[in-house]
């Protein structure tokens, strides 16, 4: 199976502050992959520098061309799309609208509002709705739903479950799923360990801005030193 995502040596930055220590990664055609950590060693950055929107420097090759050093926009338009952690939804347009504007001009779609309402179906009964009163849940469905619009090879997705309520989070999971059943690859930046490990094939342990464990989801079952030093609190 190829490499969709091939990252070697990733050094990113903030200014002078040295975020990241040469992560090395890889997510493999229709593969979900969770990256895990505790809150501020790097996950973040690690998709930020991706899809450059953080000064980074080594290799980051998407579908084997490498794209470090593009803007964000001409990263997207080669089918790498992202959810970031802020749900970026345009509050004063409808869902509806808000799904439109994922659709990318001149390309024949897998996807279509009736997926996105089957999906989601509280985003049809709310699609006449502005964004911006949406719940949180429902904000986040929504920026999940605008990217997939966009019909993506592979999506990063930066902590989709963080404060969503259990039912929630089942339909996430449902969502993330049914990307893995279209072939669709996912990079998921994740702080429940239960959902990442359900639905991974691979999963990455991230400590102080570099990579300190990769296998699957049995192997950091099986291994408590790990859990115990990078992930439990």
């Amino acid at each position: 199976m190829n490499a969709m995502l091939e990252i070697n040596d990733l050094h990113g930055f903030y200014g002078k502050s040295h975020i990241l220590h040469g992560v090395n990664m890889k997510v493999k055609e229709g593969e979900i992959v969770s990256l895990l950590g505790r809150n501020g060693v790097g996950r973040s950055t690690t998709v930020k520098a991706v899809m450059g929107q953080v000064d980074a420097t080594g290799s980051v090759r998407f579908k084997g061309e490498e794209i470090r050093g593009k803007k964000a926009f001409e990263i997207a338009h080669k089918g790498l799309g992202y959810v970031p952690e802020n749900r970026d939804i345009f509050p004063t347009l409808t869902v509806e609208q808000n799904l439109l504007l994922g659709e990318k001009k001149g390309k024949q779609s897998r996807w279509h509002l009736d997926d996105m309402y089957e999906l989601f179906p509280r985003l049809k009964e709310r699609q006449h709705t502005q964004a911006g009163v949406l719940s949180g849940g429902e904000q986040q469905m929504l920026t999940l739903c605008r990217t997939l619009m966009g019909d993506p090879d592979l999506i990063m997705i930066d902590e989709p479950t963080e404060g969503l309520a259990p039912k929630i989070v089942d339909q996430v999971a449902d969502y993330l799923n049914e990307l893995k059943t279209r072939g669709i690859s996912v990079l998921l930046v994740e702080q429940k360990l239960a959902i990442a490990l359900e639905i991974s094939q691979r999963v990455y342990v991230m400590g102080h801005g570099s990579i300190v464990f990769e296998g699957t989801p049995a192997d950091l079952k099986s291994n408590a030193g790990i859990r115990k030093e990078w992930l439990e609190v």
